[in-house]
């Protein structure tokens, strides 16, 4: 069985690699997260997927790792008092630096820390054209001396 589960591992990534390369479609995947605990007691989550080769590898195939979740406002700074306690609201984390540690990853660059949770408007802010960004000295001519 040991060998059943190294092979579904190398057969998942080889179809994840061949869907990487696919661009006239968008595939979306959708996984549970799981919550754990390291040896030095710091939270952390994982992809809950069959083979954990396939989770560990799955986020360095794809293009973009989105994490929905239910996020709560920031408490009040200390020494000022809240108004009403602010609503929690869900989102869509796009970064991999985010304040709650969950999977997440942007290699389009065109994404907020914090997105709307509509997926249809993320695919297509991920799937449009990117501005050039105009470098500072740049000419149009090539330099070759």
């Amino acid at each position: 069985t040991r060998g059943a589960y190294g092979l579904l591992g190398t057969e998942m990534i080889a179809a994840l690699t061949h869907l990487q390369h696919v661009r006239d479609k968008h595939v979306v995947f959708v996984a549970i997260l799981e919550e754990k605990v390291d040896e030095y007691n710091r939270r952390y989550f994982a992809i809950q997927l069959e083979g954990s080769k396939t989770a560990l590898e799955l986020p360095g195939v794809i293009d973009e790792v989105i994490t929905l979740a239910l996020l709560r406002p920031d408490a009040p700074v200390d020494g000022e008092a809240a108004a009403a306690p602010a609503e929690p609201f869900r989102a869509f984390v796009t970064h991999t630096d985010n304040v709650w540690g969950y999977p997440a990853k942007d290699r389009s660059g065109r994404l907020d820390a914090l997105e709307e949770p509509h997926l249809g408007k993320l695919i297509a802010k991920t799937a449009a054209p990117r501005k050039p960004v105009p470098l500072a000295g740049a000419t149009t001519q090539p330099n070759f001396s």
